[in-house]
């Protein structure tokens, strides 16, 4: 049976980010997603875009030191 659009579509996404990304887990008190949610997006960012941002930033900040 032949794969729809939107079957290859998603297919060549999931094969991409197994590529290029790894995973990381962060598991948060319950309620707070949404609290870190809303600040992230407060700033203009994802979540994850938000996360991402703080650690190179400690990173950067160590390695000035």
């Amino acid at each position: 049976m032949a794969k729809t659009a939107y079957e290859r579509n998603k297919n060549a996404i999931k094969k991409y980010l197994a590529e290029k990304t790894d995973d990381i887990r962060v598991r948060v008190p319950k309620g707070k997603k949404e609290e870190y949610k809303a600040h992230a997006q407060s700033k203009g960012m994802s979540l994850n875009a938000y996360i991402i941002g703080l650690i190179e930033a400690d990173i950067k900040k160590e390695q000035g030191e």
